[in-house]
């Protein structure tokens, strides 16, 4: 096999990476950290090897195979997570290279979890870089979903290759203006609202910090008590329609900017992501009222923000939910695994992959009654293909698999079934705060054992790249020309 376009293609991703370490070398150079120099030494040898790369494996004809492709993209998250965890290990924070590498994963991987205990009095680069790691990681993960996944064949996502190659759907003519116009889109939704939550109350750091990790649906803020922190209900709606914005496919929005006004009211997958939030919202809000002695509209309010954060898998809290009582912590825990649409920045199953699943069973459920009748699966009016269903049922027995090893993992470690459950599916959904008083949204993840951090970042890329982009290459056929 040949890993010089592999190679090439991550020294351009390493040169692009040290750029955006001069941001926070400035960020920290103007309000008078130390840390400017880690960045910008950091920086450098980012550069360095990213140039090293570029030059050394340089080619005329540029063109990646699938094989190269699934190496590519996991040998890219690797890379870049590495890298971007030197500014970590080298800050005043003083963190080990164990806990700098579960903090770069979890930011690139728009995780949530966090091993930083006093962000509040944490420097400025340091809170800037986790921004920042989750905004790239965002924007990097549409453009995979749109352009390499559903080459890829990975777990459905084939079923957008198929909508992209009618050209009556397509947004753009071209892929690259296609990833150019989702670039210049997420660049406005992120400005949009820095100046809204700056408008809110939040210092113009803050609101740039959050509006980064909101559109994102990452999480990471800078504040030890996340958005609870500032207490404000105006916040709490902004960050909500942001990470609702940012959970929803960006095709979409193109093509409403091209014309097509109703494109997204008009898909599936919207309706049944707005039916399924609303609805937890709805009936957890009600329960928390009745049983919780609280207001309609002050359980509305916390129940709205926390449950879009999870179910995104964004990771805000303003609130500890584990204390609202056993149902409300049965329910956060199983929406934490839904996520959002696919071509957003969320993670998770996705709802694509709920409604081919209801398909499937509706289907089944019709031929039992109707042993000889003739039914087909449908997806946004559309017919699904046996290799679209297979595909995603697969995905699911092995995100399921993951999840048990991963769980088994972290208990075999010493942490006890709460924290072990809720970390495994934390991790694998890209989540953010796990359950219970140790990492639950009032806690972090900074006391587990360095092997449990180890198997959380493991799980995060998995989660993160679809499984199957991961799990091929443990295949030794895969290697075997």
């Amino acid at each position: 096999m040949d890993f010089r376009p592999i190679l090439f293609i991550i020294g351009i991703l390493l040169c692009t990476l040290s750029i955006g370490m001069f941001v926070p070398a400035l960020v920290d150079l103007y309000y008078g950290q130390s840390d400017w120099l880690v960045f910008s030494a950091a920086s450098a040898v980012s550069l360095f090897i990213g140039g090293a790369l570029v030059m050394m494996n340089r080619t005329d004809n540029l063109k990646i195979t699938s094989r190269q492709a699934f190496i590519l993209t996991t040998a890219s998250w690797l890379v870049l997570t590495a890298v971007s965890a030197l500014p970590f290990a080298f800050s005043d924070l003083d963190m080990s290279y164990t806990d700098a590498f579960f903090e770069a994963m979890s930011g690139i991987s728009t995780t949530g979890s966090t091993v930083i205990v006093g962000l509040d009095t944490a420097p400025q680069g340091i809170l800037l870089w986790r921004a920042l790691l989750q905004w790239l990681g965002g924007i990097g993960i549409i453009v995979m979903a749109i352009a390499v996944m559903p080459m890829l064949r990975v777990g459905g996502m084939q079923l957008f290759r198929m909508e992209n190659s009618d050209k009556s759907d397509k947004a753009f003519p071209r892929a690259t203006q296609i990833a150019m116009g989702i670039a210049v889109l997420y660049l406005c939704f992120t400005v949009i609202w820095a100046v809204l939550l700056w408008w809110a109350g939040m210092t113009p750091f803050d609101a740039i910090a959050h509006a980064m990790t909101t559109i994102a649906t990452g999480g990471f803020s800078t504040k030890d008590a996340s958005v609870g922190h500032f207490d404000s209900a105006a916040i709490d709606a902004i960050i909500t329609l942001g990470m609702m914005t940012g959970a929803l496919p960006f095709i979409l929005y193109l093509q409403i900017l091209r014309g097509k006004v109703f494109a997204l009211f008009n898909d599936a997958q919207v309706h049944w992501f707005m039916a399924i939030a609303g609805s937890i919202v709805l009936g957890l809000t009600l329960w928390h009222s009745e049983t919780n002695g609280v207001g309609f509209f002050h359980a509305l309010r916390y129940t709205s923000f926390n449950i879009v954060s999870v179910m995104t898998g964004t990771g805000y809290a303003t609130t500890d939910y584990g204390l609202w009582g056993p149902f409300a912590v049965t329910v956060f825990f199983f929406v934490m695994f839904i996520g959002g649409c696919a071509g957003s920045t969320t993670c998770g199953v996705k709802i694509f992959r709920l409604q081919v699943l209801y398909e499937i069973a509706k289907i089944q459920l019709s031929h039992m009654l109707r042993p000889h009748g003739v039914f087909i699966a449908y997806y946004n009016r559309k017919p699904l293909s046996e290799d679209v269903t297979e595909s995603v049922l697969s995905f699911f027995f092995l995100f399921v698999f993951c999840f048990v090893i991963l769980a088994a993992g972290l208990g075999a470690m010493g942490l006890d079934f709460v924290t072990a459950v809720s970390s495994a599916g934390t991790a694998i959904a890209n989540v953010g705060p796990g359950l219970g008083p140790i990492v639950g949204p009032s806690g972090n993840f900074a006391t587990l054992p360095d092997g449990a951090k180890w198997l959380m970042s493991i799980g995060m890329l998995i989660g993160r790249l679809e499984v199957f982009t991961v799990l091929v290459l443990l295949f030794p056929a895969f290697w075997r020309d």
